[in-house]
């Protein structure tokens, strides 16, 4: 499941025909669910991080193209949609989602954390480093309803790479809104499996 390092990008020749990905559909996303337990990291009661890298990415454009089964025409979409969101090896990229059943609440939590998505970062070592939205769509809407799916980078310093990749590094992640304050220390295993987005 590993690929190489220098893969930035899924091009139309990454992609396993679809007969060939029904074959081994399930032993791929036993593969994928395992390989992102790691990159996998709650923040208070509803936010989650799903660090996104080629791996997922290509798992992601290969589940929607079985499950829509829309040829070479979705495949452009979706490569428009999820290349973006490839660590280009001096950042990382999450996608933050708000997870709440019910949906009065979800609504209603929605509706208080506008802008949410320009109070996360992470802090190396106390150093900060502030999230930047992903630019092709607006998270939050005029009325200042937040999206429950967010899309973010980390861009980082080659000095902070560094600090990211030593083994004695303390690393946060937060969200500094008025309505969603938390903070929470990344683990050994996040710190290993995100390392590797580096170049």
């Amino acid at each position: 499941m590993t690929m190489p390092k220098e893969k930035r990008e899924i091009q139309k020749s990454d992609i396993m025909p679809l007969d060939a990905y029904i074959k081994d559909r399930k032993e791929l996303r036993k593969n994928i669910v395992n390989f992102k337990k790691n990159r996998r990291v709650a923040l208070g009661p509803y936010a989650t991080f799903y660090f996104e890298s080629y791996e997922t990415m290509l798992a992601q454009v290969q589940e929607m193209l079985y499950i829509e089964k829309g040829g070479d025409e979705q495949l452009h979409d979706e490569l428009i949609a999820y290349n973006p969101l490839i660590p280009n090896g001096k950042e990382l990229t999450a996608t933050l989602m708000f997870e709440i059943d019910n949906p009065i609440s979800r609504a209603a939590f929605l509706g208080k954390v506008g802008g949410i998505e320009e109070m996360v970062f992470m802090k190396i070592n106390g150093e900060t480093v502030k999230a930047v939205p992903e630019e092709d769509v607006d998270r939050t809407s005029a009325e200042g309803k937040a999206s429950s799916v967010q899309f973010i980078h980390f861009n980082f310093t080659d000095e902070q790479i560094q600090k990211f990749k030593s083994s004695d590094v303390n690393i946060e992640l937060g969200v500094d809104h008025r309505e969603y304050s938390h903070t929470t220390k990344l683990s050994k295993e996040n710190i290993a499996s995100l390392s590797a987005d580096f170049s």
